[in-house]
């Protein structure tokens, strides 16, 4: 049993903490409550909806809190395997919802990929800009920044723009 509880508890991590840099990984929001009963298949469609789903999780939560820990999470599969497994006994029923979730990860489905078209290809390739806009990338593709948006003055001599400074000494002597 200890085996299963920590397998549980270990996704029951993986997903508190999925989208969330600031998580512990000891609470839960619902947000991320929906996207394990999803991707571990709790939701079936029949007997368990996204519906379910949230007002399991609004009953189990304490009043104030947005959150839930392992133990009110433990709690909020037990109701839900009473809807899920309704032909099986409680325990069996625990069990079974315990086995869909044990080991698993967020999904990480329809991430943006860059996309490689043409028209997208010419407009982001640095090498085939012109004019004003080819000053702004050096030669290896990358931004120079501010240097590249600006005219940046150079204000090393008396008077701006002399291009002789420090050959003063040179033609005196």
């Amino acid at each position: 049993m200890a085996g299963e509880v920590s397998a549980l508890e270990e996704a029951f991590r993986r997903f508190a903490i999925h989208g969330d840099t600031r998580a512990t990984g000891k609470e839960m929001h619902g947000k991320n409550w929906s996207k394990l009963c999803k991707d571990c298949h709790v939701i079936d469609g029949k007997n368990v909806t996204i519906t379910d789903v949230d007002i399991v999780f609004s009953k189990i939560k304490g009043k104030s809190s947005r959150t839930i820990t392992f133990e009110q999470f433990k709690e909020a599969l037990q109701e839900l395997s009473k809807k899920r497994f309704k032909d099986k006994s409680d325990e069996e029923a625990v069990q079974e919802i315990y086995k869909l979730i044990e080991g698993k990860a967020p999904i990480i489905s329809g991430v943006t990929k860059a996309i490689s078209s043409p028209t997208v290809s010419r407009l982001t390739d640095t090498s085939k800009f012109t004019g004003s806009h080819k000053e702004r990338f050096d030669p290896s593709g990358k931004g120079k920044g501010k240097a590249g948006r600006e005219d940046l003055v150079d204000a090393s001599g008396y008077v701006s723009g002399y291009k002789h400074a420090g050959t003063y000494d040179h033609k005196v002597q």
